[in-house]
């Protein structure tokens, strides 16, 4: 009982100390990117460097469906502890695009069943829910791509593309990139891909990045690559 009220306890101090962090012109500006939360990321990650790693206050804050409280939850979560059924709830629940960004990044990515979630996911008809999978495939064509049809993955994108919603173009789009950025026996294609379909050549790219339009990301980061 005494351990229960103490998580009970610090559970309700540390929604107070998110409550106390919310900015209304910080609401705004997440706003505008899909979020729902008034929390600067950078005060949330001083939060969470105090609180350190539990994972029983991670999966409490989870379960009170608040957008800050859930990021704050996979700050101090332990990846490793999840199951692939709890990875594969959160995902369908997180529905703004900084939730599900930090859950696939930093918890499903270090965890054991991040390739079994990422097949799943890729093949899900939400596209919310296939855009992480799409992430993690980006993730495997950059550092392990042993074993991807890499072919098949341009043949997938090169039909679905245009006409994806936006969070799924977009990691799809990456992938796009990605392969042409990392795979020179796929270069061509990729660019000719990027540039038959448009998708994102418009983008407003500020003075200083590189464009998300796959065929000028492609060009930017492979001469990067090369000898000085």
């Amino acid at each position: 009982m005494a351990q229960a009220m103490q998580v009970e306890t610090s559970m309700a101090e540390v929604m107070a100390e998110l409550a106390a962090l919310d900015d209304p012109a910080v609401r705004e500006v997440n706003a505008r990117h899909g979020d729902d939360h008034g929390v600067n990321l950078g005060r949330l990650r001083e939060l969470a460097k105090r609180l350190k790693t539990q994972q029983d206050l991670a999966r409490q804050l989870w379960a009170t469906g608040d957008s800050a409280a859930r990021l704050l939850a996979l700050l101090v979560c332990r990846p490793k502890a999840f199951s692939r059924d709890e990875l594969d709830t959160m995902l369908h629940e997180a529905r703004t695009p900084k939730v599900q960004d930090w859950l696939v990044n930093y918890v499903v990515k270090k965890n054991g069943h991040a390739e079994e979630l990422r097949v799943a996911w890729s093949a899900d008809p939400d596209p919310a829910v296939a855009s992480a999978g799409w992430a993690l495939t980006t993730e495997r064509v950059a550092k392990r791509p042993d074993g991807l049809d890499l072919p098949g993955l341009l043949d997938v994108i090169e039909t679905q593309l245009a006409d994806a919603p936006d969070r799924l173009q977009w990691a799809m789009n990456h992938c796009l990139a990605q392969i042409g950025i990392e795979h020179p026996e796929q270069r061509a294609r990729a660019i000719d891909i990027g540039e038959r379909l448009h998708v994102l050549e418009d983008y407003p790219t500020p003075p200083g990045c590189t464009s998300p339009f796959a065929p000028v990301w492609i060009a930017e980061m492979v001469r990067r690559q090369q000898p000085a």
